[in-house]
């Protein structure tokens, strides 16, 4: 008989339902939903007539080419596009004419290229406005106090920024040696240069707005009693503030900054080639060194954000696939040792009340599993995986645990209705029999099995509940472009606010999660 393990964390003890939608989909005329607490007052709104108490997000980082925010500039920035841009018309940095080329964009769905061309003209005007002038636009307090308070993270974030375009966009290993990490790069002459200097304070500036914002949101999400579930990819980007101003701590050549090994899973039922990320990857030993300080920061960074935070890809910190840098595929790798139970040992002793959700999708080895189990992180489950096969599924509802959070999707599947309209026949059969439903209203079938589960925590994609199809699909892993665009409309809110909170209240009643 094996003894039983005292798990570090235990914080799943209650049972609640959440909503997974993100800020990028709010409703509005800026081209993108941005952080207006207009849009977040109706959401809050619906999730409390609704009894959901927690809302979930992807990452809040700044996105580049793909514009998905599981590869971001840094792993503490805030995404300049959420920024609201009516408080810089309302403050005279801006004029309401100024808006109207975002708001001939798209309303349904964001378009980046356009978006790109639109929105950061407009925040480098405010930026000059704001220096030109000099105004004394301090809606979210001191912007010096704030650049003070965030200098570790922020100042080489800045730098490398501005360097980016001093660059015309260039990666980071691709510039000249004297500027190729932060550490040179802070004492060389260029970073003082007028432009590089004015471009730093700019995003500086940006960040102030996008933390001073988010900060309002949260503040309006409590007031309502609703936590908010953040997302923390274990892996960084490359071409990030992260790696260039933490060399020591990933495995890439010194000299170069190139990486020698990238991330990535190998090949499986769904992919004969695997998945090739292409993201450095750590140096443990590195990390360990140090207490995993850095692993440390970004935490408490993502919990002055969020209460809850997901770590995507938690198999990695058992064992990871190392793949050599320049390989065509991921089918050449090897399984590495991650930092296993120790990190979890270091993050509970800096961060006892933290709670962390474990991302542990796929194909687990035991060893994966122990460590879920011995951290006591609660993990995930995804209804979609369910069906198709025998009794033994590991997302089927009877097998689930109360330690563990059930989605019917995430934002990497298609909607439930989109994908029970392509599954096969058998998949399908599976389902109603399982049910015992007819399929007509498989949306809210998976709906009604994901309040019903043992889980704790039952996440609906806002999707699902606005019974969407696959037209409002967030994300096509492996799909390169026309990812992460998808928004929803104020009256679509209205209507499933009007059509089925009291519904919904009841079914979180009936299941214990109000």
């Amino acid at each position: 008989m094996k003894p039983k393990i005292t798990p570090l964390f235990d914080w799943l003890t209650s049972r609640a339902a959440g909503v997974l939608v993100h800020p990028t989909s709010f409703p509005g005329n800026q081209g993108i939903g941005v952080l207006d607490q207009a849009s977040a007052d109706s959401l809050f709104g619906f999730l409390n007539d609704a009894g959901i108490s927690q809302w979930q997000i992807c990452p809040l980082g700044p996105t580049g080419f793909g514009d998905s925010p599981y590869q971001c500039f840094s792993a503490f920035a805030g995404n300049p596009y959420l920024i609201d841009l009516q408080i810089l018309v309302d403050h005279g940095l801006l004029t309401t004419g100024d808006l109207e080329t975002l708001a001939k964009l798209p309303h349904d769905k964001v378009d980046f290229g356009a978006l790109y061309h639109s929105k950061w003209p407009l925040l480098f005007k405010a930026y000059k406005a704001y220096t030109d002038s000099g105004s004394d636009f301090s809606p979210y307090g001191s912007f010096e106090n704030f650049r003070a308070a965030e200098n570790s993270w922020l100042t080489p974030y800045c730098l490398f920024q501005a360097l980016k375009h001093h660059f015309d966009g260039q990666p980071w290993w691709t510039w000249p040696k004297s500027v190729r990490f932060y550490a040179q790069a802070a004492k060389d002459p260029l970073a003082k240069h007028d432009e590089v200097s004015e471009q730093a304070g700019a995003h500086a500036f940006f960040q102030y707005l996008f933390f001073g914002q988010w900060r309002q949101i949260r503040e309006l999400a409590q007031a309502r009693g609703i936590s908010i579930i953040g997302d923390a990819p274990i892996f960084v980007a490359a071409d990030s503030a992260d790696v260039w101003s933490h060399p020591s701590l990933f495995q890439i050549d010194a000299q170069s900054g190139r990486p020698l090994f990238v991330a990535g899973v190998p090949p499986d039922y769904f992919s004969a080639d695997g998945q090739l990320w292409g993201n450095p990857l750590y140096d443990w030993k590195a990390h360990q060194r140090d207490n995993y300080a850095w692993w440390l920061e970004r935490l408490r960074a993502n919990l002055n954000l969020c209460d809850i935070i997901r770590i995507d890809h938690f198999r990695g910190f058992d064992t990871y696939w190392s793949i050599p840098a320049g390989a065509p595929t991921a089918r050449k790798g090897t399984w590495e040792k991650g930092p296993g139970l120790d990190f979890f040992k270091a993050v509970q002793k800096a961060l006892p009340d933290c709670r962390l959700i474990a991302e542990d999708l796929g194909e687990l080895a035991p060893s994966v599993v122990e460590l879920r189990e011995a951290s006591g992180l609660p993990g995930m489950t995804i209804l979609q995986f369910a069906f198709g096969g025998d009794a033994t599924n590991l997302y089927l509802p009877h097998n689930l645990t109360a330690n563990s959070v059930v989605y019917p999707g995430t934002h990497d599947n298609d909607t439930t209705l989109g994908w029970y309209r392509t599954a096969d026949d058998k998949t399908k059969d599976h389902v109603r029999r399982y049910f015992r439903v007819d399929g007509r209203e498989i949306g809210w079938d998976f709906i009604r099995a994901a309040y019903g589960a043992v889980s704790n925590l039952a996440v609906v994609p806002l999707q699902d509940f606005m019974s969407a199809d696959s037209e409002a699909r967030f994300n096509t892993p492996g799909l390169p472009q026309g990812n992460w665009q998808w928004r929803y409309s104020a009256d679509a809110l209205e209507s499933l606010h009007q059509g089925s909170t009291a519904y919904l209240r009841d079914l979180a009643e009936l299941n214990g999660r109000i």
